[in-house]
């Protein structure tokens, strides 16, 4: 995890807008569908890519990322009206509850053995009644499986610098049955292959 932090790092300041691309802008549709509103919680919002999109929608929203460096280009996109907080993903918790929990490209890159408790702290950030949605890809270049294709592990390069990043390659019907199996109720559904998105709620 530690690796997979510094490749974000340092790849901040030339993560690019992929929200025009073939079935990313699709997944823009589904957010706006879905309708964020209330309290919203962003977790791992990275270059704040779908942080404007939730703020439209949103009362207010919370965003939070480990990289300082993520967390001043989001802040530089949507200028004024969201709270950053720099913090783990694993570790934080907030002080009030919140009426939607995000993510965007976060959820494949959540090692499986954290996946249990990584669901049981989102649930702990919600209001009764209150709903996630996730966006996602499950893309693993074959260049990158440089240690097989049954590893969760793939290499990024950022420079001349080398990364190990995990990268989890879920199928909807796959990822639901694992959902159901820690406590929720989420429908998962691809838009324009590798690409999917979930939505739903505790159990």
């Amino acid at each position: 995890m530690g690796e997979q932090a510094a490749y974000y790092r340092a790849v901040a300041g030339e993560y690019g807008d992929y929200g025009a691309l073939p079935g990313v802008s699709e997944l823009g549709e589904v957010v706006e569908a879905f309708g964020p509103s209330g309290r919203v919680l962003e977790l791992a919002c990275g270059p704040g890519v779908w942080t404007p999109l939730l703020a439209r929608h949103a009362d207010e929203v919370t965003a939070v990322d480990a990289s300082a460096e993520m967390l001043e280009r989001a802040a530089a996109r949507v200028g004024d009206g969201v709270r950053f907080v720099q913090a783990d993903v694993f570790g934080w918790r907030p002080t009030g509850r919140f009426d939607v929990v995000f993510f965007g490209f976060w959820l494949s890159h959540v090692p499986p053995e954290r996946f249990a408790a990584f669901w049981s702290g989102v649930a702990e950030c919600l209001v009764p009644g209150g709903r996630v949605l996730f966006v996602d890809d499950a893309l693993r270049p074959a260049e990158e499986l440089v240690e097989g294709a049954e590893s969760v592990v793939v290499r990024r390069r950022a420079g001349e610098a080398a990364h190990r990043v995990v990268k989890v390659g879920y199928r909807p019907a796959e990822l639901e049955a694992r959902l159901a199996g820690v406590g929720w109720s989420v429908r998962v559904r691809e838009t324009v292959w590798p690409f999917y998105w979930g939505a739903g709620s505790p159990v």
